[in-house]
């Protein structure tokens, strides 16, 4: 395919704080013109696994309230109870994903509790065993009170974000994996992007490309710090990672080491379900700061700011686009 070829979904991929949300958010104030011939990209239409995760942490704080055991976590501060998760939460966005394609809309009785059924069938499809279900009826159903009109929201704006056409426009999804400091590569699984990339739906892995915003695990660190806000934690822009769940689950990554595995230059390969796929990549490198300002008003960005951030990622998805 030629470097004129728009991406169709783009997977935008990075450790935490790393700058993904900010790129989807400049990326998002482009217009169609700019998308098109700066960017090789249509409008986008956004998918993003963190909200599950927020969601989760919601739902054992809830738990603990009720003098219950917490189900994803030991705590607030630690990282997933069970790593299966990084498994369930990609088959939450295959299933955004699928939805999305065929602009389903779902009308329940109740948004909560049929989050916690996504979960839970999301869980199983990658091994794990049901939690939410387990849980006594009237413990559940606490549960669902309390977090119904967050579970609503997360349902509307799903909803809201389904185009009138999905042609012409560039579908992106933002997840952050990783490892313990100081892992051996290749990560186990399910740790790691070599997962869940192949856990990924094959139509995903179809039609995608991978930008990489490349910052060391340090800067990681240092700029999750910077951005958390504890009045905002469900925010995708503001929200902090604890630090015990920022060593033992992104103090590295294994971007790099895909990239070097790669039997063709310039992609992923990944193989799963008995067939192999190659996806294009590209770096961006965030490791000088480009991106933090975009968490501020738009009115308040500077002109310097802005040239570089756009400069910088139009090197970037232009080499992705020849690789196309």
């Amino acid at each position: 395919m030629s470097c004129d070829k728009q991406i169709d979904t783009l997977l935008l991929l990075a450790l935490p704080a790393s700058g993904k949300s900010e790129v989807r958010t400049f990326l998002s104030t482009l217009t169609p013109e700019q998308c098109r011939d700066e960017f090789h990209m249509g409008p986008t239409v956004q998918l993003d696994d963190f909200p599950f995760v927020h969601l989760m942490r919601r739902i054992d704080q809830e738990l603990e309230k009720l003098d219950h055991r917490p189900l994803f976590f030991a705590s607030q501060e630690k990282p997933f109870a069970d790593p299966i998760e990084w498994g369930t939460l990609i088959e939450l966005v295959n299933e955004d994903f699928g939805d999305l394609m065929a602009r389903r809309v779902a009308s329940p009785p109740s948004a909560a509790h049929h989050l916690f059924d996504r979960m839970e069938a999301a869980r199983q499809k990658v091994g794990g065993v049901a939690k939410i279900s387990g849980l006594p009826a009237d413990v559940r159903d606490k549960v669902a009170v309390a977090l119904e009109q967050e579970a609503a929201d997360l349902l509307k704006g799903k909803h809201d974000e389904y185009p009138d056409q999905l042609q012409g426009k560039t579908i992106v999804i933002e997840f952050a994996r990783g490892g313990a400091q100081g892992s051996n590569m290749p990560l186990a699984a399910p740790f790691g992007y070599q997962y869940s990339l192949a856990t990924l739906s094959d139509e995903i892995l179809r039609r995608s490309a991978a930008l990489y915003i490349w910052v060391t695990p340090e800067e990681s660190r240092r700029k999750n710090d910077a951005r958390a806000d504890p009045d905002d934690p469900g925010s995708i822009l503001h929200h902090g990672v604890p630090i015990e769940v920022m060593l033992k689950d992104y103090g590295c990554d294994d971007m790099e080491h895909l990239i070097q595995q790669s039997d063709r230059p310039d992609t992923i390969r990944v193989e799963t379900r008995g067939q192999t796929f190659y996806l294009p990549v590209a770096r961006f490198d965030n490791r000088v700061d480009k991106t933090t300002f975009v968490r501020g008003d738009p009115s308040s960005w500077k002109p310097e700011d802005v040239r570089a951030l756009r400069e910088g990622l139009m090197e970037a998805f232009g080499r992705l686009a020849h690789q196309l």
